[in-house]
């Protein structure tokens, strides 16, 4: 059966992934928030990737360490979004990479249950299919232990066996079957076998060159980013041994100076830059329409999911953190929320107030500090009889006219003293009623330096 007469069951068109290269913690909230962009620098794990993969068809994935395999097959099972670009999946996905989604204080049975159930299995299929699922992992009584205590090889057996027994339309292999004995990799290639058989649609990412070629029709050959090559598996992989052969007769510093190139593109890389390639590239065959022209354009789109928040979001989360930050000032303040609510005004008057007298009292320490040497001696202490004999006489009045609505609490807070220091200088034993118009006394105590 022809290409064409196959059904379409993953396709994908300038698919780009970029990544900010956090250096800081605060660089994370910047990158939310999306402040200071410019200054967090990016990484582009692809570069626009397109291709087409039929039904029935098992698709290897290579390449060197760091050339955007697995970000590419994670993309496809839907576990993280493309940065732009056209990806169409026509089915149920699984992926299956060592330990993905298993929890470890949990025991393999109860991670089978968990795994099934997110996949959207009922409790009557996850029990008609649990005893075939713990059969082929073959893990004897390590089944009812936590997966903390399992091996690589023991987690590959257990997340495989769960993600072929849910019976997805595409199964994704991430280098799951390299930790694996000969006896169970046999057994998993079977299973593959019989999944094509069933006209599915696998993914296998491998470092191993002789799997993909005994179990893949085609292969992707992803270099630091780009699509490098894609085929019938023979004539790739052969592209493929040509390059490392190649690769692997350069000195070390001919291997450096590759490496650096190709990296430093993929962090200069942008969508603009891609638009205007591809563009160039096919005015050169033939004349590019206006629609082509806006549809690539839309394909090369930045995608909001998994990028910066949205304004929305922006308003509350600041909303949430002011708020946060007032509550805890009036906690520490050891005033009730009724009163901040009933007195904002006041409130902040008083805070504002305490704060500029901290200030003021800090530049004061920090200006009369010296250096203490024996002749000095004598002077601090009679300075600090004098000013001690200041603090305790220096309790001065001033009178205050009450407006309506003021009350002695109000007034005692306002002027940061106690309630007991007014009434005792107005001569009251209880918190009478206050009348508008009426004048009162506000002792005025001053400190040690004679500041109030």
């Amino acid at each position: 059966m022809s290409d064409l007469d196959k059904k379409i069951k993953v396709h994908a068109s300038y698919i780009t992934k970029e990544y900010d290269l956090i250096q800081k913690k605060s660089d994370k909230l910047k990158s939310l928030f999306g402040t200071s962009k410019e200054e967090i620098p990016q990484f582009w794990a692809l570069k626009g990737v397109s291709f087409d993969v039929f039904a029935g068809e098992a698709v290897g994935l290579i390449g060197i360490n760091g050339s955007g395999k697995s970000t590419l097959s994670n993309i496809i099972g839907g576990i993280i979004p493309p940065t732009s670009g056209e990806l169409i999946i026509s089915g149920e996905t699984s992926i299956v990479t060592i330990g993905a989604g298993l929890k470890n204080p949990l025991s393999g049975i109860e991670n089978i249950r968990l795994k099934c159930t997110m996949s959207g299995m009922n409790n009557k299929e996850i029990n008609e299919n649990i005893e075939e699922i713990i059969n082929f992992a073959d893990l004897g009584d390590f089944i009812y232990q936590p997966v903390k205590s399992y091996s690589s090889g023991m987690k590959s057996r257990l997340g495989f066996s769960i993600a072929v027994h849910q019976n997805p339309d595409i199964l994704i292999i991430d280098e799951a079957l390299s930790v694996g004995d000969d006896t169970f990799y046999q057994k998993c290639v079977d299973k593959i076998l019989d999944f094509k058989k069933e006209g599915k649609t696998i993914f296998f990412v491998s470092h191993s060159l002789g799997q993909v070629t005994k179990l893949c029709d085609k292969t992707i050959w992803m270099h630091y980013g780009d699509l490098k090559a894609f085929g019938p598996t023979n004539e790739v992989i052969d592209e493929y041994k040509k390059f490392t052969k190649w690769f692997k007769s350069l000195s070390k510093e001919e291997k450096k100076e590759y490496q650096t190139k190709y990296k430093s593109e993929q962090s200069s890389f942008s969508l603009e830059n891609l638009y205007d390639k591809e563009v160039t590239k096919k005015q050169e065959s033939t004349l590019l329409l206006r629609s082509e022209r806006k549809d690539l354009q839309s394909k090369l789109q930045r995608n909001q999911v998994g990028d910066n928040m949205k304004n929305s979001t922006k308003i509350i989360l600041v909303c949430l953190i002011l708020l946060t930050l007032l509550f805890s000032v009036i906690s520490f303040s050891g005033k009730s929320l009724t009163f901040f609510l009933e007195n904002p005004i006041v409130f902040i008057q008083k805070h504002v107030t305490k704060s500029k007298k901290s200030l003021t009292e800090n530049k004061v320490k920090s200006s009369t500090q010296k250096p203490v040497s024996e002749s000095t001696t004598e002077k601090e202490k009679s300075s600090t009889v004098e000013s001690s004999e200041v603090f305790q006489s220096s309790n001065e009045m001033k009178k205050y006219t009450v407006l309506p609505g003021d009350t002695w609490s109000q007034i005692a807070y306002t002027n940061n003293i106690s309630v007991e220091e007014l009434l005792e200088a107005n001569d009251r034993l209880e918190t009478d009623s206050l009348h508008s118009g009426e004048v009162i006394n506000i002792p005025e105590i001053f400190n040690q330096s004679g500041e109030n």
